[in-house]
């Protein structure tokens, strides 16, 4: 390593932190990663509960996520997770037989045609309303900051969809994505989510998700990954404050002064909001009034398969989408299942007992074969803070990376990315942080390492 080459101190082991150190150290910088916890991966993590490997919650992606599989092909593990070769959900209903939303062979947006047309939970005149909005979501301009004052709601309503039918659709793809009812989503960010994801091209919306647990995918790898690239990486090492110094930052990392030359703060926005030094003019009241909103995900081990498919959407249900983690949890038998429940205000601070007295049932109502089957175990983790609050007037309130002092930058699912508050969001704002003060250092990026 060269001894003159700049040193980039990184706060928050996240993926847009994990992003950030390995694209700057790439580029020949010297790279000191701080993370309070004793793993990296920031909001995707892993704990053993009773004997099975359990991740906080179900994260997925799909093909058009390209910056966070090249943050896998740089960990060297993409083939820890799986990838559908062609988009297929299946949809399950109390008393209905199974229905699916597939990609066919078509040019998009006519990609998804037939089985919107042939989607058995809508009426047809509600289906036909559905492929006419798409259109309407294929002829807006992203660029235009207009979409983020009004919500998706209120869009849809103004083209006379107001049915709780049409309404459930479009929360079956939103609310995921967006952590929030559709019906009060951004427009701008529902819209990018359509058009990225499900309009602009065929195979954009194929669904992805880890095979092992994310220690396995995130942890561990990236802890490795960082080290073989010579950067320092520190565990249990908060820091308390951030300073401007002589020639760059002063982190104060257990009492203990680091410098360097520039620091990205890739930690969640109101540590980052303590953190930032006023230097940087970071607008800490914009930073609160995102606001939070909580996913809280349930774990049911069952004594026997309840399901068919590794994972099912849920409709006229309270469970969202069903994930079948038994072989990365470990289980010696029967099957794990997994929902994470987006959106979850309601649901937030219920005990264990209130949520398995209430939703037992509806496992029972959706699949038939849970209606016969014992269950070994139930529990659940709860993120109240899973991401800002993805509603209109949110665009304006997020960063850009690079603050008013050319040695402090931001990284993080929340900050200016375009993206909405998902794992590719984090890796994209990691590797702008990263682009940005490598240029700003003299240090042009090292484009193949950390383009998508």
């Amino acid at each position: 390593m060269n001894a003159a080459a700049p040193h980039i101190a990184i706060i928050g082991g996240g993926l847009a932190g994990i992003q950030a150190a390995l694209a700057c150290a790439d580029a020949g910088a010297r790279v000191s990663l701080f993370e309070a916890r004793p793993r990296l991966g920031g909001a995707t993590w892993s704990s053993e509960k009773r004997g099975l490997r359990i991740d906080n919650g179900q994260h997925v992606f799909m093909r058009c996520c390209t910056a966070y599989r090249g943050l896998l092909r740089r960990l060297g593990v993409e083939r820890r997770v799986f990838l559908q070769p062609r988009l297929a959900v299946p949809v399950a209903a109390p008393g209905h037989p199974l229905a699916w939303i597939r990609r066919h062979r078509l040019p998009a947006p006519a990609h998804l045609a037939p089985s919107l047309l042939g989607f058995p939970h809508l009426p047809l005149a509600a289906r036909l309303r559905a492929a006419q909005i798409a259109r309407g979501f294929a002829a807006l301009d992203l660029d235009d900051a207009r979409l983020d004052e009004i919500s998706l709601g209120a869009w849809l309503a103004a083209r006379g969809v107001r049915d709780a039918a049409s309404l459930a659709f479009w929360d079956l793809l939103i609310r995921p994505t967006l952590n929030v009812p559709a019906a009060e989503a951004s427009l701008a960010l529902a819209a990018m989510v359509l058009r990225t994801g499900f309009l602009d091209r065929s195979d954009a919306a194929d669904v992805g998700f880890a095979r092992v647990p994310f220690a396995e995918l995130h942890d561990a790898p990236a802890l490795h990954s960082l080290r073989a690239a010579g950067a320092a990486v520190h565990l249990r090492a908060p820091v308390s404050s951030v300073d401007i110094g002589a020639q760059g930052v002063v982190l104060h990392v257990r009492g203990e002064p680091v410098a360097a030359d520039a620091v990205i703060l890739a930690a969640p926005a109101d540590a980052t909001a303590r953190l930032a030094p006023a230097a940087a003019g970071l607008d800490a009241s914009a930073l609160e009034r995102l606001g939070t909103s909580p996913i809280v995900n349930l774990h049911v081990w069952f004594d026997r398969r309840v399901i068919e498919h590794p994972f099912v959407a849920g409709w006229a249900s309270p469970l969202q989408w069903t994930f079948d983690r038994t072989e990365a949890a470990g289980a010696d038998r029967g099957q794990v299942l997994t929902v994470s429940l987006s959106a979850a205000d309601e649901w937030l601070g219920w005990s264990r007992d209130a949520l398995r007295a209430h939703f037992l049932p509806a496992f029972r109502a959706l699949f038939p074969a849970a209606r016969d089957a014992q269950v070994l175990d139930f529990f659940s983790l709860s993120e109240p803070a899973a991401t800002f609050r993805q509603v209109p007037g949110t665009r304006r309130l997020r960063p850009a990376c690079a603050t008013r002092h050319p040695a402090v930058y931001l990284a993080g699912a929340w900050t200016d990315t375009g993206w909405p508050a998902t794992m590719e969001g984090a890796v994209r704002s990691g590797r702008a942080a990263a682009e940005a003060v490598l240029r700003a250092l003299g240090r042009a990026p090292m484009l193949d390492a950390v383009a998508a």
